[in-house]
């Protein structure tokens, strides 16, 4: 993901192993990264247990808000693809007890079919 994307808030795809490194102690026992993206600061996991929503505030980053919403509190997501002229795609995810949506952007190089993917799997279940 490049510095340009970054500053237009549009997320792009990280290692699942590199977010484990970074982002490991928020886990709990048994539970795993499957898919991991990154704005500038702050991040999103999909672990397969919850999605969790990583906001660094603040000039430094210092202060974290870690969010979790649990797949179960998902009532409905939709994702919606890149044109030719609106280059990123986007996705929505909607939280029970909350009428505005969870929204994201994603850059051209994150598939957002397998964002959806995942998603579909986890809530599901």
């Amino acid at each position: 993901m490049g510095l340009f994307d970054g500053m237009m808030g549009n997320a792009g795809r990280i290692d699942p192993q590199a977010a484990h490194a970074e982002y490991g102690r928020l886990l709990g026992n048994g539970e795993q990264i499957h898919a991991a993206y990154l704005l500038i600061r702050d991040a999103f996991l999909f672990t397969n247990r919850r999605l969790i929503m990583v906001d660094k505030q603040g000039i430094t980053g210092r202060k974290v808000e870690y969010h979790s919403v649990l797949y179960r509190a998902i009532t409905h997501f939709s994702v919606e693809t890149a044109g030719t002229f609106d280059l990123d795609a986007e996705l929505k995810i909607w939280i029970s007890g909350n009428p505005a949506p969870i929204e994201k952007q994603f850059n051209k190089s994150v598939d957002i079919y397998e964002v959806q993917q995942i998603l579909s799997h986890f809530v599901a279940v």
